[in-house]
C-alpha cells in the first residue's frame, strides 16, 4: 500500500494509518486502499479490533485531497464519490469495532471517515468539521446523513449549514467524540479500548453491531424483528454457553469466536 500503514499487535488488534503527512489527505488511492484493507480483515480472524488513525501530530485526515478534485469534471468527481462511498460503507458495515484515534484536524472527508468509525477519541488539539458548504459543495461522503444520526439533526444543520470547525471539548459535549484525552495519550488510549473490545466473543459483537447500525435504518418492529434475529444467532453461539457457564462458575470466560 502507498498510502496507508497497517500494523498488528500480539492483543489481535489492527491499527491502521494514513500515511499522507502532515495532513493526510484523502485521494481515490486512499480509498481504494481503505477498501481493500478492510476487506482484508473483515476475513483475518486473528484481528478482533481496530483502530483508525492519522500519521503525524497535525490532522487524521484534512479532508480531500484537492489537487487532485481540482481537475475532475461532474463524471470524473461522481466516480471518485463512489470509491470513498465503498471505503466509508466497508468500515461502518465490518463486523469488527473501529476505533478512530482523532489526532489534529478531521475535516471534509475525513470527519465522514471519522463517523463511518464505532467510536472516536480526542484530544485538546482535534478538531472536526464539515466545511463542503463554503466551497460550493455538500459532503458526500456521508456527513449529511451520519452526522444527524449521530448528534441529533438540530445540532448537525448547525455545523453542516455554517461549515464551522468545533474542537473537542464541544464535539464531546454533543456526542461526536466519546472521550477527551492529552494529545500524546490518544493513540495509546484507543489501544487501551481496542484490547478490551478484542476480549468480547466475536460473534455477540457481530450480532450487536448488525443490530444497531442496521436498525437505525428501518422502523421500530423492523428493527425489533432484527434484534430478534440477531439476538438468537448470539445465543446459538459456543461463546454464548461458555459465557453462561463462567458466569455461574464464577470465572473469566474463554471465548472461542464460534
Amino acid at each position: 500500500m502507498d498510502t496507508i500503514q497497517y500494523l498488528t499487535n500480539d492483543q489481535h488488534i489492527g491499527i491502521v494509518y494514513l500515511n499522507r503527512p502532515p495532513y493526510n489527505p484523502l485521494s481515490s488511492q486512499v480509498y481504494k486502499e481503505l477498501f481493500t484493507l478492510f476487506e482484508e480483515l473483515e476475513k483475518d480472524s486473528e484481528v478482533r479490533a481496530i483502530i483508525l488513525t492519522g500519521k503525524g501530530d497535525r490532522a487524521f485526515a484534512a479532508g480531500a485531497d484537492i489537487n487532485e478534485m481540482v481537475n475532475l469534471d461532474g463524471a470524473d468527481m461522481m466516480e471518485m464519490s463512489r470509491i470513498s462511498r465503498l471505503a466509508y460503507d466497508k468500515i461502518e458495515s465490518i463486523s469488527k469495532p473501529v476505533i478512530a484515534a482523532v489526532n489534529g484536524l478531521a475535516l471534509g472527508g475525513g470527519c465522514e471517515l471519522a463517523l463511518a468509525c464505532d467510536f472516536r477519541i480526542g484530544s485538546p488539539t482535534t478538531k472536526f468539521g464539515l466545511p463542503e458548504i463554503n466551497l460550493g459543495i455538500i459532503p458526500g461522503g456521508g456527513g449529511t446523513q451520519r452526522l444527524p444520526r449521530l448528534i441529533g439533526q438540530v445540532k448537525a444543520k448547525e455545523l453542516l449549514y455554517f461549515g464551522e470547525m468545533i474542537d473537542a471539548e464541544i464535539a464531546l459535549e454533543v456526542g461526536l467524540v466519546n472521550k477527551v484525552v492529552e494529545s500524546d495519550r490518544v493513540l495509546e488510549e484507543a489501544i487501551e479500548w481496542a484490547e478490551k473490545l478484542a476480549q468480547k466473543p466475536r460473534i455477540a459483537m457481530k450480532m450487536l453491531k448488525t443490530s444497531i447500525n442496521r436498525g437505525t435504518e428501518v422502523d421500530l418492529q423492523a428493527a425489533l424483528d432484527l434484534e430478534t434475529a440477531c439476538f438468537g444467532n448470539a445465543f446459538a453461539s459456543k461463546d454464548r454457553v461458555e459465557g453462561m457457564k463462567s458466569f455461574v462458575e464464577k470465572r473469566k470466560p474463554q471465548f472461542v469466536g464460534r
